[in-house]
């Protein structure tokens, strides 16, 4: 499988002109073929991948990056679908109670969010590799004239000193 744009894309925003310099590990989810994970499974991968590099023995910066859109449809009848109310409840809601969205079946996700809003299982899964105290310090919300729209959450992760944490 070759790194795609859910890659690339976040990764020139944050460097752009330059090369990469860090070293990435790409976690892929299934956002395309059904069965899809659930937001619970997501949720509980992102825990483990935050074990993991809370128990690795170097102390290092680790930058989690949860990539895809929020509410958006393609095509089918309801192309140009976006549902700006739960997006935002969805930002509202995954800093400080991310389990709150795991009531939502992947069916009823697509209601909600469109057939290609199941992206969003990517940023529960980074959501759950914050493993300490997470706040939201940035937020944007935009709709452009697409079909999708545009949505950029930081959250800092804080240890139990209150120390920066992955």
């Amino acid at each position: 499988m070759l790194v795609d744009h859910a890659v690339t894309i976040p990764m020139t925003l944050m460097w752009p002109g330059e090369k990469w310099t860090i070293p990435i590990v790409p976690i892929s989810i299934n956002t395309v073929q059904h069965p899809l994970p659930s937001l619970k499974r997501c949720l509980n991968l992102g825990r483990s991948v935050g074990r993991a590099i809370s128990s690795y023995p170097q102390d290092l910066r680790v930058m989690i990056v949860g990539t895809g859109g929020l509410s958006h449809q393609l095509d089918g009848k309801r192309a140009g679908f976006i549902n700006k109310d739960f997006d935002q409840l969805c930002m509202d809601k995954l800093a400080g109670e991310p389990d709150f969205l795991t009531r939502y079946s992947i069916h009823d996700w697509v209601e909600e969010s469109g057939a290609q809003g199941v992206e969003f299982l990517n940023w529960m899964a980074m959501r759950g590799a914050l493993t300490g105290q997470v706040r939201e310090v940035h937020r944007n919300y935009h709709i452009p004239i697409s079909n999708t729209a545009a949505a950029t959450v930081v959250l800092e992760n804080r240890d139990e000193a209150g120390r920066k944490a992955a």
